[in-house]
């Protein structure tokens, strides 16, 4: 009988572990952390690529390139969130819809606090601007993940799981 791997060690076993965690339905931090990062990376392109096509080689208004490349990495980033970061054997507990309501909920969110904090920190605390998109952006990546897991793609079977754990019925 072959002892099952935790998360920490599957980051020792190489390609191999790599592959198993991208591959896997096993709601394990590993393998989603892993794809998180992966499907962020992806959208990262989308939307850098998309921007620079509709402003440059279609002459579109930087400020119209940017909305649409903005809704096409939405997009792009909800699609492999569902289908490929949190995808799972038994299902989801929410219908698309209202993942989806979540979904822009938490981004709308995740644009206001960007927003409101690259527009008032940077002169309150003597930081560059950067410095806090930077931390901001970090801070809400890890938030990002923790409520997709929880709250937006999760399965019945982690919610019973959540409840055991903390001593409900």
């Amino acid at each position: 009988m072959q002892r099952p791997r935790s998360a920490s060690s599957q980051s020792t076993l190489g390609l191999h572990g790599y592959v198993r965690a991208l591959s896997s339905h096993d709601p394990g931090l590993f393998g989603q952390g892993l794809r998180f990062a992966i499907a962020g990376g992806i959208v990262s392109v989308v939307y850098v690529a998309a921007t620079v096509f509709l402003s440059s080689l279609l002459a579109l208004p930087f400020e119209v390139a940017l909305v649409i490349a903005f809704s096409l990495a939405l997009a792009t980033h909800f699609t492999l969130q569902r289908t490929f970061v949190w995808v799972h054997q038994t299902g989801y507990v929410l219908a698309i819809q209202h993942q989806a309501r979540r979904y822009l909920a938490i981004a709308l969110t995740q644009y206001g606090i960007t927003a409101a904090a690259t527009a008032t920190l940077p002169r309150a605390l003597g930081v560059a601007i950067d410095v806090i998109y930077v931390t901001v952006t970090a801070i809400i990546t890890v938030a990002n993940f923790l409520v997709f897991r929880t709250h937006v793609f999760h399965t019945s079977d982690q919610n019973r799981l959540r409840k055991e754990q903390a001593g409900s019925p």
